[in-house]
C-alpha cells in the first residue's frame, strides 16, 4: 500500500527519498490516522531541515484536504506539542495563515494561536512565528499590533520574535 511505501521510504538514508516519503504521508493523512501520526512522531525527529520543510507542507495538505476548521483541533494539539519541529510545521506550514480558508475570515484566531508561541523555548519556532506574523500584518496590521503590544521586549526570546515581526 502507499502508507507502507511511505514509511520505507521516511526510513531511507537519503534526505531526498524521505522527502518524498513525507509528502505521501501529507497526502494521506486526512484519510490515514496512522500516516498523521508518522509525520507527527517520526517524521519531526528527522535531523535534516529539508525533510522538515516538507513536513511543513505536509501538515498544510492534512489541513486543506480536512478542512481548516475541522483540522483545529489537530492545529492545536500540534501547537501545543513538547517536541519543536512539530510546533514548526504548523506556524510554517500554514503560512501565510490568513491566505488559508478559516483563516481568511478570521484572522483573530491565526494571530492569538501565533503569539501564544512568541516566546517559545525553540528559537526556530519564535522566528516562525515573528515570520507568521509579519505576513498577516500586511493585510492585519492593527490585530499584530494589538497581540503584540503586551509582550516583554527586554526577554531576548521575545524581543528575537518581535525583530522576525517588525522586520521589513
Amino acid at each position: 500500500t502507499r502508507l507502507t511505501l511511505a514509511k520505507q521510504l521516511i526510513a531511507d538514508p537519503t534526505h531526498q527519498v524521505r522527502m518524498l516519503g513525507t509528502f505521501m504521508l501529507g497526502d494521506l493523512a486526512a484519510r490515514s490516522a496512522p500516516a498523521l501520526k508518522l509525520l507527527r512522531d517520526r517524521v519531526s525527529a528527522d535531523e535534516d531541515w529539508r525533510v522538515h520543510e516538507i513536513l511543513a507542507k505536509a501538515f498544510d495538505t492534512y489541513c486543506a484536504d480536512t478542512g481548516y476548521q475541522q483540522a483545529l483541533p489537530t492545529i492545536d494539539a500540534w501547537l501545543a506539542h513538547r517536541h519543536a519541529p512539530v510546533r514548526r510545521a504548523v506556524t510554517e506550514g500554514l503560512r501565510i495563515w490568513t491566505g488559508r480558508p478559516y483563516f481568511r475570515d478570521h484572522p483573530d484566531e491565526a494571530v492569538r494561536r501565533l503569539a501564544a508561541l512568541h516566546a517559545d523555548s525553540a528559537e526556530v519556532v519564535r522566528r516562525s512565528v515573528g515570520n507568521a506574523l509579519r505576513d498577516i500584518a500586511r493585510k492585519h496590521g492593527a490585530l499584530v499590533r494589538e497581540a503584540t503590544a503586551t509582550w516583554d521586549a527586554s526577554d531576548p526570546a521575545v524581543a528575537l520574535t518581535l525583530a522576525h515581526v517588525k522586520h521589513r
